[in-house]
């Protein structure tokens, strides 16, 4: 069986994974179809049915200017989703070319970079994120841009270690024997074969990155209204929670979903692309 075929085969084995898998994917395709299946506009204002409960007209209730809270949150999860795959995004490819070039200098090269990554690590990430809002007006891309540029230390250690190893590898010799410079061996020789931890490092990092936007604008100081998100929506339940419990229920719900979702994703993929049990699988 093919290396692709063994991968594939232990995911299907966790059912977990495989159930948070089918919710990712039920969740990106309700952000991108959102046009089609929201009920309402999200800005749409129903004034006879102000903080109403949740009821056939609205199912998951009104908000306190009679917005449907559903439309809200299929809008929303765009949002959401976004800033978690494209900060993500953003974090891998600093991770991934500080990594790099650390685990394929080494010497004094790979010591500053990593003291440079101990730095960073050495502050609480949410607070450095607070730090640098407090600065720089709230939007959605400031919040991208700020959670990726704050979250790609531990890529970056990953792939720095993989690359320590995967350099004394023969193929890698060989290339270099061979006349390859070291872009050719950093992007071409050794980068693809070290993917692996990234993959799962960048499915458990879009679960933080939801959870941080979700954080930030609950605080009032990420996405800003009328734009929903899962967070804004969140807080504005919260002068209302006596009275209003659905305007914070589903809102933290889909939050919960979500992250546990990716985390299982995440975990599935670190079990399925463990090379130690690619030999046993072989052999089956």
């Amino acid at each position: 069986m093919s290396l692709k075929g063994i991968i594939w085969r232990r995911f299907k084995k966790n059912s977990l994974a495989v159930m948070g898998a089918a919710v990712v994917l039920a969740l990106v395709l309700a952000a991108v179809l959102a046009p089609l299946i929201s009920p309402y506009t999200p800005t749409q204002i129903d004034i006879d049915h102000v903080i109403a409960p949740p009821s056939w007209r609205h199912p998951f209730g009104t908000d306190e200017l009679g917005r449907d809270v559903l439309s809200r949150m299929i809008w929303g999860s765009r949002i959401s989703l976004s800033v978690g795959f494209i900060a993500m995004g953003i974090a891998v490819l600093i991770g991934i070319l500080v990594g790099s070039i650390a685990g394929f200098y080494g010497g004094k090269v790979d010591s500053v970079l990593m003291r440079f990554v101990d730095i960073m690590l050495s502050f609480p990430t949410f607070i450095l994120i607070l730090a640098v809002i407090a600065i720089i007006p709230p939007s959605i891309f400031t919040i991208m841009a700020v959670i990726g540029v704050t979250g790609w230390m531990d890529v970056a250690r990953l792939v720095r270690a993989e690359f320590l190893t995967l350099k004394q590898r023969d193929f890698v010799l060989a290339s270099k024997s061979a006349g390859a410079n070291s872009f050719r061996l950093i992007f071409r020789e050794i980068l693809p074969n070290a993917l692996s931890p990234v993959f799962v490092a960048a499915t458990l990092g879009v679960a933080g990155a939801i959870l941080t936007e979700s954080a930030l604008s609950f605080l009032g100081i990420g996405v800003q209204p009328p734009t929903p998100s899962w967070g804004n929506i969140l807080a504005a339940g919260k002068d209302n929670i006596e009275t209003a419990w659905w305007l914070s229920f589903y809102p933290g719900l889909a939050i919960l979903i979500t992250v546990l979702s990716y985390n299982l994703v995440g975990e599935g993929l670190r079990d399925a692309l463990d090379p130690r049990l690619w030999e046993a699988e072989r052999h089956n």
